[in-house]
């Protein structure tokens, strides 16, 4: 996968984690949902896995530094020329 599927992969499947996540607080006790839940957070950290392995950190808060911090060299996730062309 290029950068762009992958970015594009992941931003769908956070979507689908902040919106169960917003579907279990009135629903706190929706056995498929959790289950659902706990399968997208987890596809979605192995689809961050690959990202960052490849092409650098997505978060700062949420990415281990390999040999040097290199946050502030990469481009940023949110800079145009990394998002995503549809």
């Amino acid at each position: 996968m290029n950068r762009d599927e992958l970015l594009t992969c992941l931003m769908a499947l956070d979507f689908v984690a902040v919106d169960l996540g917003l579907f279990l607080n009135t629903h706190p006790n929706d056995a498929d949902a959790i289950e659902k839940y706990n399968e997208t957070i987890a596809e979605a950290d192995k689809y961050r896995q690959m990202y960052e392995t490849n092409f650098g950190p997505l978060c700062q808060f949420r990415s281990a530094s390999r040999k040097a911090w290199s946050w502030s060299a990469n481009p940023w996730p949110w800079q145009e020329s990394q998002n995503p062309q549809f």
